[in-house]
């Protein structure tokens, strides 16, 4: 007779466990919400996952998540400027949505706890799979956020800015944004704060026809945090979507990107920056399924490490069999500054289609000292010829954003990183 046994709960699965029960009374939803809940906090139940699941083989959360910090309601933050000057700030205070929204032509906004509290918001609770780990905890736990539904044909002047902003303890928000057929928009996701905290953010985004939108998620937590998120999108027929994605603090990060194109002509484009020092960890996996013909996509990811940093990038496309005349390409390139720094890469492709264009790549170096030897000799001193060629190795990733005042607002925020941990 064959006796298996659950493994004892680590600390952190008995805390989440224990806030559930102790904020169920606290958290909106209808009878079909609270069925979603339950469903995720047995999940959990189950066991935070382990290098043993494929998709989280190099982000033991099991083991890395050593500790939960408790809800903090008297915990304050206020609303800071927006990365592009000028843009529309959504602010989430803590988890909490600003009672009224800014007036935008052409853009409606919801609380998410008004969709939570007449259901309408439960579809979009299902897993994304049955190691969505982060969309468990998201769903066990989510509160507030904002719906954002952008109308058919609108043109967006200026940014709109979603700020998600922690002062310690947990905050679980969601972002769902509709963009309707041939509007264009510049999004911004905003993920900041200060104190130990546990944050879990999930965005999902679907494009209507011919849509154009372009989403910058900005991560800028403290290394006393630890932030999981998910970012996902459906993209309709000659819709564009340009994801860029900037990691630049987090003691603990895992953010996953799940794209769907679902209408021909779909184009997808993912720029990342993982700025990675000091002792922490920083996941980026992307799944992207081509499921429809004619289809392109490129990734481009640019890693910096520093200290004793850990880093990752799993990415996956699978190409379906009816995707004929796709074109792929991805490619990951890291420069280590540290003898102790990882980073560790895994480009996946799954094609059943055969006439397609695909491939990936990925390199791992340091910098070159012919570059360096070249600007020293010129009166440069080596701690600023180093600075400079770092950041021209990321900087030609913002610059493929072709906005000024995007590319300006990014390259400040890539100057602070650089001021603290170059």
């Amino acid at each position: 007779m064959n006796m298996h046994t659950q493994p004892q709960r680590t600390p952190a699965e008995t805390a989440l466990i224990d806030a559930f029960g102790d904020r169920l009374s606290l958290l909106p939803g209808d009878g079909a919400v609270m069925l979603k809940r339950d469903d995720a906090i047995e999940a959990i139940k189950d066991g935070l996952p382990t290098r043993r699941i494929e998709s989280w083989h190099y982000t033991d959360l099991r083991r890395l998540l050593n500790a939960v910090p408790d809800f903090d309601p008297a915990a304050a933050v206020k609303a800071i400027a927006p990365i592009v000057d000028g843009s529309t700030v959504l602010a989430l205070l803590n988890g909490v949505s600003s009672a009224k929204a800014p007036d935008v032509e052409g853009v409606g906004v919801q609380r998410l706890s008004e969709k939570l509290t007449d259901g309408s918001i439960a579809p979009g609770l299902d897993p994304y799979g049955s190691d969505d780990a982060i969309g468990a905890l998201n769903t066990a736990f989510v509160a507030d956020g904002f719906f954002v539904d952008i109308a058919d044909g609108a043109e967006l002047e200026r940014p709109v800015e979603l700020q998600n902003l922690q002062a310690g303890g947990q905050t679980h928000v969601r972002l769902p944004v509709r963009v309707g057929a041939g509007a264009k928009a510049v999004i911004v996701e905003r993920q900041a704060g200060e104190g130990a905290a546990l944050t879990s953010s999930v965005s999902q985004l679907v494009l209507g026809e011919g849509a154009e939108v372009t989403w910058l998620i900005v991560q800028e937590q403290p290394e006393t945090a630890t932030h999981l998120a998910q970012f996902k999108a459906h993209i309709g027929k000659n819709a564009k979507l340009t994801l860029f994605v900037m990691n630049a603090g987090g003691r603990l990060v895992r953010q996953e990107i799940m794209i769907k194109t679902t209408g021909e002509g779909a184009d997808f484009k993912l720029r990342g920056i993982n700025l990675l020092a000091g002792d922490t960890h920083t996941d980026v996996t992307m799944v992207l399924d081509h499921a429809v013909p004619h289809t392109t996509s490129t990734e481009v990811i640019r890693n910096v490490v520093t200290g004793k940093a850990r880093g990752v990038f799993q990415g996956r496309i699978n190409v379906h069999q009816y995707a004929q005349k796709t074109n792929a390409k991805m490619a990951c390139n890291t420069l280590l500054l540290s003898d102790d720094g990882e980073f560790s890469t895994k480009p996946e492709l799954e094609i059943f289609a055969d006439d397609v264009i695909c491939g990936h790549g990925a390199t791992v170096t340091e910098i070159d000292h012919d570059h360096l030897f070249y600007l020293m000799a010129r009166g440069v001193d080596e701690k600023r010829a180093r600075g400079l060629l770092v950041k021209a190795f990321v900087a030609e990733v913002i610059e493929e954003l072709d906005d000024e005042a995007i590319v300006e607002a990014l390259e400040a925020r890539l100057d602070e990183w650089f001021v603290t941990h170059g």
